[in-house]
């Protein structure tokens, strides 16, 4: 990937990043460990973004 990243570009990558995170303990806690897993996470491998 380039050196130079517009800002917007920047913000979404960020977005992304920090949205891929494990489901909290407290969440799978309340739901009876029925949300194990976060349904939105995903591996950079695997699939890309629309960045």
């Amino acid at each position: 990937m380039t050196r130079y990243k517009p800002l917007a570009k920047k913000l979404r990558l960020m977005k992304a990043r920090k949205s891929n995170r494990r489901v909290p303990a407290w969440v799978m806690q309340r739901t009876n460990r029925k949300f194990t897993r976060h349904p939105k996470q995903r591996n950079w491998r695997k699939t890309s973004l629309k960045a």
